[in-house]
């Protein structure tokens, strides 16, 4: 099974230099005024995303609104301020991932601020909600155990993976892995102290195929995510504490047995992002008779060298949703998405010089800041 659907990666990445100004174009294309265009970020708040938002506030002339929160979950609560903060509005949503170019390695990011440059987890908050899945998948891959006992295969599992009682925990789908009995029950063949041996299901015992009669080995990889679901205790709450853990919950077979689970991870929280947030902006009176782009995607930090000012950031596009000023939307698919973007110049004549700005800055003419008593 596909977890992600259409989601490429391949030839589908730009680098931040040249995204945000194709998308300042694509805008534009689509009937956007310059200098009347408030963008918006629903980034995560880790630093890395500093280099993008700096990018954004350089092609569309302005600061970005905040959307975000913590992981790249967008506050559809900020829709209202938004609105009322430009003529014509961008949000770009993006959950982010780190790339360690010399391992070739995706979730993990060299913070050159800590004493020894350490790299460390990359989205963290991601990382963090995924850890207790890990565990737990990694808890039942070793306490699998197969063995071939002449023409059979045998499992022997730990009874805390067979009970169903848990308020958490991996749930296996024993009906995938072990023989059902003549009732539709699973009936042990040897009871244990911790545990109980079943007879393999014949489709599951061919991954164990090449075992010789005595061999014992661990289920490991075999245990795929098709084989196991998670039950969780969270807070079902629209943009709470557990809301990008929810997001991931109903994936994370997926992502556990992923080569990438970082990289998925951010995937699917992105695009369960975009199909939750783009209804609430369609269903928000704030944008009515406003023309929007709300495009959504993932950051790859690729990590910095030591002496690089910036890291290295490419944008993957995964969706958009445009809205025009007479109510009529559509939503552009990721192929149809990289197609608009590619045809956008990477030049941009509005763009603003920010030395030059922050200099006019300081050449004003100092204004008094009074305050009156009441």
């Amino acid at each position: 099974m596909n977890s992600l659907g259409d989601f490429k990666l391949d030839q589908r990445m730009l680098r931040y230099s040249q995204f945000v100004p194709k998308l300042y174009n694509l805008c534009l294309s689509l009937g956007f005024e310059a200098g009347k265009i408030m963008p918006s970020r629903a980034f995560c708040s880790d630093e890395n995303q500093g280099f993008p938002i700096i990018l954004i506030a350089k092609h569309f002339g302005a600061f970005p609104f905040n959307h975000g929160r913590v992981g790249g979950i967008v506050a559809t609560d900020r829709h209202g301020p938004h609105a009322h903060h430009g003529e014509d509005l961008v949000i770009i949503q993006a959950s982010h991932v780190g790339y360690d170019p010399e391992f070739k390695s995706f979730g993990s990011y060299c913070r050159l601020q800590t004493h020894n440059c350490e790299s460390t987890s990359d989205c963290g908050k991601i990382a963090g909600v995924s850890e207790w899945y890990i565990k737990e998948y990694r808890f039942a891959c070793e306490n699998i155990i197969i063995e071939r006992d002449g023409d059979e295969l045998l499992a022997t599992i730990d009874n805390m993976l067979l009970d169903e009682r848990r308020s958490e925990g991996l749930l296996l789908e024993l009906g995938k892995i072990i023989e059902v009995d003549e009732v539709g029950g699973y009936s042990p063949l040897n009871v244990r102290s911790t545990s109980k041996q079943f007879k393999l299901k014949a489709e599951f015992a061919l991954n164990f195929s090449t075992l010789e009669d005595g061999e014992t080995q661990v289920v490991g990889g075999a245990l795929s995510a098709e084989l196991f679901s998670f039950k969780r205790n969270i807070i079902d709450e629209d943009e709470g504490h557990d809301h990008l853990e929810r997001n991931l919950l109903p994936k994370m077979p997926y992502i556990v047995t992923s080569s990438t689970p970082a990289l998925l991870a951010a995937q699917i929280n992105s695009q369960v992002e975009f199909d939750r947030a783009f209804r609430t902006i369609m269903q928000d009176d704030s944008y009515c008779g406003k023309r929007l782009l709300f495009i959504s995607g993932i950051n790859i930090d690729i990590s910095p060298e030591i002496g690089q000012t910036f890291p290295l950031t490419k944008f993957v596009p995964w969706a958009a949703y445009y809205q025009d000023l007479d109510g009529s939307t559509v939503i552009y698919e990721q192929d149809e998405l990289w197609d608009l973007m590619s045809v956008q110049s990477s030049d941009n004549p509005d763009q603003i010089d920010l030395e030059q700005a922050i200099g006019q800055m300081e050449a004003l003419e100092e204004i008094a800041v009074e305050v009156k008593d009441s």
